[in-house]
């Protein structure tokens, strides 16, 4: 891995970290509610970055086996995935940006200029996926609209050039308005017990015998 390349990894890993940061106090209505993106919610932004992960490791894996690997990601994926419970998905998130972080950083030299090809896009060189995935992590974490918008990007993100359709999917977000956000608080209320038999019959005799409370 050269020096622009790791350089590159990085930042994306700060900007992963930035984003399970952020993930991991979002409460459950929150994670219910819309994102951004029409249609999907912010648990389904969260579960499309954890599948893209996946898919993003195997192209990997296969540039390291001189191989195309076919990409296996449906819409059906990430509902499953969006599904699971705040804690199961925040980990399912961190577990495969993980994976892919590992094969990123074991990825021997010569693999880097494998050209990769996916669905009808032009073939391009595996390096550029961590280049896409950083796209990816950065602006999906402002599609949750949690407060995260275009300017807290990094200026090394910011300015960086990108060719399409990522220098348009970036430049979109800049037309986001900045998103106040507080997390739903956790419900504290509990329903009164139940009064025992002792503390009924208590109340029933005082009522008989017109005791406070009474009209």
């Amino acid at each position: 891995m050269d020096v622009a390349l790791r350089q590159l990894n990085d930042q994306l890993d700060l900007g992963t970290q930035r984003l399970l940061d952020a993930a991991r106090v979002l409460p459950e209505p929150d994670l219910r509610a819309p994102s951004l993106l029409p249609g999907w919610t912010r648990a389904d932004v969260l579960a499309h970055l954890a599948r893209g992960a996946d898919a993003m490791r195997s192209l990997l894996a296969g540039a390291r086996a001189g191989q195309q690997r076919p990409v296996r990601t449906s819409a059906r994926d990430r509902e499953v995935s969006a599904a699971q419970t705040p804690k199961d998905l925040v980990a399912d998130l961190a577990a495969s940006a993980m994976a892919l972080r590992t094969v990123i950083r074991q990825l021997p030299n010569q693999a880097w200029s494998f050209r990769l090809e996916i669905a009808d896009a032009e073939p391009f060189p595996a390096a550029t996926l961590v280049t896409r995935r950083l796209v990816e992590v950065e602006l999906h974490h402002c599609d949750l609209g949690i407060g995260y918008d275009a300017a807290r990007w990094p200026a090394s993100f910011a300015e960086m050039p990108l060719p399409e359709p990522m220098h348009s999917q970036r430049h979109e977000r800049l037309g986001y308005q900045l998103q106040s956000y507080q997390p739903t608080p956790a419900r504290t209320d509990r329903p009164a017990a139940a009064p025992g038999a002792a503390q009924q019959r208590a109340l029933i005799l005082r009522s008989l015998s017109g005791g406070p409370g009474m009209a």
